[in-house]
C-alpha cells in the first residue's frame, strides 16, 4: 500500500521509448510531486540523457535493485518487461502502473480508466493495468450510455498511428514516406506491407476467430472495465500512416 506523501520517488521503466518520453513530458508538464525521478531502459541505452525539466537526466539499467526506494514505477517497456519484473518493483515497495497488456486480465488486478471505474481501485492494489489505447478512448463514451440504457453490442473501427507500435515504426513511416516521394525504393521492416500512403487493417497477429489480438483486447477489456460479460463487441482496427494520435 502507498502511503500518503508530499511528494513521491518514481522511476519510468522503458524511458527511452515513445511511450516513456511521453510519460516524462506529462509528468513535467502537470508539475508532478517528485521527489526524485529514475528513468530505467536496457543495457543499450544505458547513459543516454533525456531531458527533464530544464536539465538532463541519465537512463540507468534495468536491474532487480532498480525499485529499492522507489514508490511508484511506471512501466511501458513490452509485457515481458512487465511480467518479470513487476514483482519485483512490488516486493520492493512499489506501487505499478503497467502500460502493458501482461496484466489488463488477470482476476485481481485492477484495469483503470480514471473517469470510467475508478471504484475499482482499492488500497490493497499492487499492480494497476492501464487499457488498449482504443479502449480507453470508447469506454469513456460508452460508460454514460451504458449506465443509462445498458449497452448490449457496440460495432467499433479504430484507426490507429504508427506510435503504437514504437519509435522504430515512426522512423520507418517517415523513410517511407521520403522514399516515396523521392521514388526510391521502400523498405518494409515493422510492419509487413508499406504503411507509407496506405492503410492496414493488421494489428497484432490474426486469431482463429478473425479477429487480431488487438481487437480481442477491445472486446475483453471493455467486458472487464465496464463489468459486465455480456455485451458484444465487434472491433476493428486499422494501422494509419500518421505519426501520433489514435
Amino acid at each position: 500500500m502507498l502511503s500518503r506523501k508530499e511528494k513521491y520517488n518514481i522511476a519510468v521503466v522503458g524511458a527511452t521509448g515513445a511511450v516513456g518520453r511521453r510519460m516524462l513530458e506529462i509528468l513535467e508538464k502537470r508539475g508532478f510531486p517528485l521527489d526524485s525521478l529514475t528513468a530505467l531502459a536496457s543495457a543499450r541505452s544505458v547513459g543516454q540523457k533525456l531531458p527533464f525539466m530544464g536539465r538532463e537526466i541519465e537512463v540507468k539499467e534495468l536491474q532487480e535493485d532498480s525499485f529499492k526506494g522507489i514508490d511508484i514505477a511506471l512501466f511501458s517497456a513490452g509485457s515481458s518487461i512487465s511480467k518479470n519484473y513487476a514483482p519485483i518493483a512490488v516486493n520492493s515497495g512499489c506501487i505499478v502502473i503497467d502500460n502493458s497488456s501482461e496484466w489488463r486480465m488477470v482476476k485481481d488486478v485492477p484495469l483503470i480508466v480514471p473517469e470510467v471505474n475508478p471504484f475499482a481501485l482499492s488500497e490493497k492494489c499492487e499492480i494497476i493495468a492501464n487499457p488498449n489505447c482504443s479502449t480507453i478512448q470508447m469506454v469513456v463514451a460508452l460508460k454514460p450510455l451504458h449506465d443509462q440504457y445498458s449497452v448490449s453490442r457496440v460495432i467499433v473501427s479504430t484507426y490507429q498511428s504508427v506510435s503504437g507500435s514504437g519509435q522504430k515504426a515512426i522512423e520507418e513511416l517517415e523513410n517511407q514516406s521520403r522514399n516515396f516521394i523521392d521514388e526510391e525504393p521502400l523498405q518494409n521492416n515493422i510492419y509487413p506491407h508499406q504503411i507509407a500512403f496506405n492503410c492496414l487493417p493488421h494489428i497484432d497477429s490474426f486469431l482463429e476467430n478473425g479477429y487480431t489480438k488487438e481487437e480481442m483486447k477491445m472486446v475483453d477489456e471493455t467486458r472487464k472495465i465496464l463489468d459486465d460479460s455480456t455485451i458484444e463487441v465487434s472491433p476493428t482496427a486499422v494501422r494509419v500512416p500518421v505519426f501520433y494520435s489514435h
